[in-house]
């Protein structure tokens, strides 16, 4: 009695076909994610659970981060903003435009013995405060 070719390779595997399996990716169950909610299921759980769905989300409006400076640093680097181009001084009273060096925000830390008018997108109240008291300001440009 004859038997089946299919019979002939049991515990063989491939039978006799190597590794493609006659198939373009034939025994690996597909090319890249195919089979991920079928054969692949438990392959997906395992390693790459978030291959599905959304994940975070996305700022098209993204706010950009002040860059402060305090008083006490602007008065120490008056005359390398002079230096600069960002501040001059005209009779006893500095001009400075921080919004030249990229600074957004200026802060009251420090104590002022210079006459200064800051130009600046934001300023706090305490920094307008010592300002004015010393002889200057603050003009704010957004």
């Amino acid at each position: 009695m004859s038997y089946s070719r299919g019979r002939k390779f049991r515990g063989y595997r491939r039978h006799g076909h190597g590794m493609k399996g006659r198939r373009g990716h034939g025994l690996k169950g597909g090319k890249g994610f195919a089979g991920l909610g079928k054969h692949k299921w438990i392959w997906l759980n395992k390693y790459y659970r978030d291959h599905w769905g959304r994940h975070g989300f996305t700022s098209h409006h993204p706010s950009r981060d002040d860059v402060p400076i305090n008083l006490v640093d602007l008065q120490e680097n008056l005359q390398f903003f002079a230096d600069m181009g960002i501040a001059k001084k005209e009779n006893d009273l500095w001009y400075v435009d921080l919004s030249q060096a990229n600074i957004t925000k200026l802060l009251g830390d420090g104590k002022v013995s210079e006459k200064m008018v800051v130009k600046v997108a934001k300023a706090s109240k305490i920094a307008k405060k010592k300002l004015e008291e010393a002889g200057g300001g603050v003009e704010l440009n957004a």
